[in-house]
């Protein structure tokens, strides 16, 4: 069966038009608007499935690391078709597996930084020179939103460490990433997520980034026995380690803010292998490497 998610860049535009035919092609699809970014772009979200809860799975946090929305959208659809076909994904029948319950999936949590990443100056509009300046040109390496904050620094997790490590760094401005913003949840982008995460019952949380094969799978005392059991099936399913970020990755980020706000279960997967961006050809080898893994995260 031909599929709709190809391994190419695809822009805001041509990755909203390419959602659209997801949803024809598939009924138990529906796209929804979870807020907008600085620059006005809908955040989309996709649902599959309904129920008294929802594993959600997050892409793109990072402009440079784009291939996440391809990765995350190519699951969506696999997903979709074998929940409409009653078949199954990784010998798990989907339809059975997701009786009451649900999967919402965000592809692209940081459009305009994206569209940096893929575009260019020419994304920034009135910004493009100050963007130009921040980056050196370097437009392919941008992580942060249209502001210059990045927005995996920007949730309610430690956030004057974060601001603390920031400055030891010698961080203190917008930049292309790792500067967290003046407060948690200054940026739409940010509260758009903790917004989705309040109004809907979110069982698990699942942020794909790139790269390094790994999952980050703790933040401080938060479910860390839980935490750790779910992580060591994932890793064993999709070939990748556990590990536990430092410096300036600790905390700050969207899988901190939900375990401890929750105190449910999050993990973060650092998707495929290089240095970002990865080569865009790639997206299906790292989905298929990793769809096992995602499958089982789905359903736990």
């Amino acid at each position: 069966m031909s599929r709709v998610i190809r391994s190419q860049n695809y822009s805001y535009n041509e990755m909203t038009a390419e959602i659209k035919l997801l949803c024809a092609k598939y009924n138990s699809l529906e796209r929804f608007s979870i807020g907008k970014s600085v620059s006005g772009k809908d955040i989309y979200a996709l649902r599959l499935s309904s129920g008294e809860s929802y594993t959600l799975f997050a892409a793109a946090f990072h402009g440079s690391e784009h291939i996440t929305s391809n990765i995350c959208l190519m699951f969506a659809e696999e997903l979709a078709a074998a929940f409409e076909s009653g078949g199954a994904l990784e010998g798990i029948n989907v339809r059975r597996a997701l009786e009451g319950r649900g999967i919402i999936f965000v592809p692209r949590v940081n459009p305009d930084g994206c569209d940096i990443s893929i575009l260019g100056a020419s994304a920034a509009g009135k910004k493009a020179g100050e963007i130009t300046k921040l980056c050196g040109g370097e437009f392919s390496r941008w992580n942060a939103n249209l502001r210059g904050v990045d927005i995996n620094h920007n949730f309610d997790a430690d956030f004057e460490e974060v601001k603390k490590r920031e400055r030891e760094a010698g961080i203190y401005v917008a930049g292309p990433s790792r500067f967290g913003g003046v407060k948690p949840e200054s940026e739409p982008e940010t509260f758009a997520m903790t917004s989705l995460c309040k109004k809907e019952n979110i069982h698990h949380v699942c942020a794909m980034h790139t790269q390094g094969e790994v999952i980050y799978w703790g933040y401080k005392d938060y479910c860390l026995k839980r935490n750790k059991q779910i992580a060591q099936i994932l890793a064993a399913t999709g070939g990748y380690a556990l590990d536990v970020p430092t410096g300036t990755a600790v905390g700050g980020g969207f899988k901190d803010w939900f375990v401890s706000h929750f105190e449910r279960p999050g993990f973060t997967l650092e998707m495929g292998r290089g240095a970002n961006p990865l080569p865009i050809e790639r997206a299906t080898e790292i989905y298929l490497k990793a769809r096992e893994m995602l499958t089982v995260c789905a359903i736990l």
